[in-house]
């Protein structure tokens, strides 16, 4: 085996650059440099300071102890022998060298004269990494561990000097050209706010800062993605690409990290936005998007319809609607009113207000007890919808927002039926007209809400008390319902309908337009 094939099981630093004297020479070695990556360089400086002779058998070099000493600590010099034929000084006897500790396992070899050659240099490879952990300025020394069998002369390196350069780390123009094709397999949508600053870091580092002039008012769209480059400011054109290839790098690993989950029940019902399952007779629709915080997307919707009306004719007893992670629902994605159809936004406002009357037709028809178990806050029509529910479950971390007023839009969920009607006229006004955030005990004393745990227990207690009313009759259960329900069916539809005309009106008004544009500016800052 020669030297350049054992060396050869060292490729991971970047290159090496290193004169190997012979054994016998004795004047320094030039400085090697170690170029770790193209972000950062370690620089390597060696220093010979002597050569003395050691004991080694004949066999490949086994990795050297190392160990670390400050450079003025109080240690006595490794003892060292004359070179063969070297003249020895009067009264001085040869100290012989330290007896190895163990024998070294390592096959054999017909080179062993580079058994310290090759623990020196393979040693600084090794330790290059190693020592940036180390204070700056330590040394090192060797000590050969293999056993005796017979002497050569070895060089060696007591001093290491290691030194940093502070590079600046830079993203190439391929790795951005990666991040534009990464972006473009990602499955989810990252939301507004993320296409905002995505948008805005592309821009900024393609054509540097925002020049372009300020689109007008009702063009809520571009309205927000130019104040999203603007908001950059004089950002430089490579720190906007490290920027954009840094927070698709994060969305990529966001979601590779979320589809590491049990999707049984998702492939089996063949739901995206939802997990859906029958166990103990309960049905449980699980809202599945808790990176969003459970926004409802129009795929949402729909997907909802059909497990609601899967779950009328399954054999459960009672249904659940809830939510996955920290959110039971943060209401309506607004990415719903970003995405344009070609018909214009009145075809848009349209197809939305009849979707979303056949949505809450649903909840007003389910034929089985239907009970919301609210694990995490809820806004919008997660809290307008709750006055349609049977039982309303909720941990005390719970809170309870419907902020129409604040995007210019209307009640909707027959909550302005609902709400006066279960919580009196004042109480619902200022949830409904003035944006009243209230917490879950607020709302439960207002009769919106049964039942309020805490929320170390409340998925506990919940679930307990869900699989008793699994197990009670299911065709009484269900009758039962319809002669509750059931004399103000024909009024709940009348309300949603008169609910879905108006939000129609106010989704075309310029009011609510604006409304939403300054909302999407907000989150564009960075």
């Amino acid at each position: 085996m020669g030297l350049k094939s054992l060396l050869k099981p060292l490729p991971t630093l970047a290159s090496l650059s290193l004169t190997l004297l012979p054994i016998h020479t004795i004047s320094p070695l030039p400085t090697a440099s170690l170029p770790l990556s193209e972000a950062n360089s370690l620089s390597l400086s060696l220093s010979l300071t002597h050569t003395h002779t050691v004991s080694v058998p004949h066999s490949p070099p086994c990795l050297p102890h190392m160990s670390h000493t400050a450079p003025h600590a109080h240690t006595q010099p490794a003892p060292r022998r004359p070179l063969p034929g070297a003249p020895r000084r009067p009264g001085k006897e040869p100290v012989a060298a330290a007896p190895p500790p163990g024998p070294c396992p390592a096959a054999a070899s017909d080179e062993p004269e580079l058994a310290c050659l090759l623990s020196a240099p393979g040693f600084c490879m090794a330790a290059a990494a190693a020592a940036a952990a180390f204070r700056l300025g330590r040394s090192l020394r060797l000590r050969p561990v293999c056993g005796a069998s017979r002497t050569v002369h070895a060089v060696c390196f007591p001093v290491i000097q290691l030194h940093t350069t502070g590079a600046v780390m830079r993203v190439s123009q391929e790795d951005f050209e990666k991040a534009k094709d990464q972006l473009k397999l990602l499955k989810e949508d990252p939301g507004n706010e993320v296409k905002l600053k995505l948008y805005a870091l592309f821009k900024q580092a393609t054509e540097g800062p925002c020049s372009s002039p300020t689109p007008g008012m009702l063009d809520f769209v571009k309205k927000a993605k130019w104040d999203a480059w603007s908001s950059l400011g004089s950002l430089s054109k490579d720190n906007a690409r490290q920027k954009y290839v840094d927070l698709v790098s994060g969305l990529v690993s966001s979601e590779s990290s979320s589809q590491v989950k049990d999707t049984t029940a998702d492939s089996k019902h063949g739901y995206e936005t939802l997990q859906v399952t029958t166990t103990d007779n309960i049905t449980k629709i699980m809202l599945n998007r808790p990176e969003k915080k459970n926004a409802i997307t129009t795929q949402m919707y729909r997907e909802i319809i059909q497990a609601l009306e899967e779950a009328a004719k399954d054999d459960s007893v009672i249904t659940v609607i809830t939510g996955n992670g920290d959110y039971y629902c943060s209401g309506n994605d607004l990415n719903n009113f970003t995405n344009i159809p070609p018909g214009g936004i009145e075809k848009m406002a349209k197809d939305a207000a009849i979707l979303l009357e056949n949505f809450v037709n649903h909840f007003i028809d389910f034929p089985k007890p239907l009970i919301a178990v609210v694990n995490g806050p809820a806004v919008g029509i997660s809290v307008t919808l709750l006055g349609l529910f049977d039982i309303v479950y909720a941990t005390d971390r719970a809170t309870f927002h419907t902020p129409f007023s604040e995007l210019g839009q209307s009640p909707e969920g027959c909550s302005s039926y609902m709400f006066p009607k279960i919580m009196g006229l004042s109480k619902a006004n200022e949830m409904l007209l003035f944006n009243k955030k209230l917490t879950a005990r607020e709302v439960c004393a207002q009769g919106l809400v049964t039942e309020v745990f805490p929320d170390r227990a409340f998925q506990k207690e919940v679930w307990m008390r869900l699989k008793a009313y699994a197990n009670l009759p299911k065709n009484s259960l269900a009758l039962s319902k319809q002669l509750i329900r059931g004399v103000e069916k024909e009024k709940l539809h009348a309300v949603n309908c008169q609910e879905c005309e108006l939000l129609t009106e106010r989704w075309l008004s310029d009011e609510c337009r604006t409304a939403i544009m300054s909302f999407f500016g907000k989150k564009s800052k960075l």
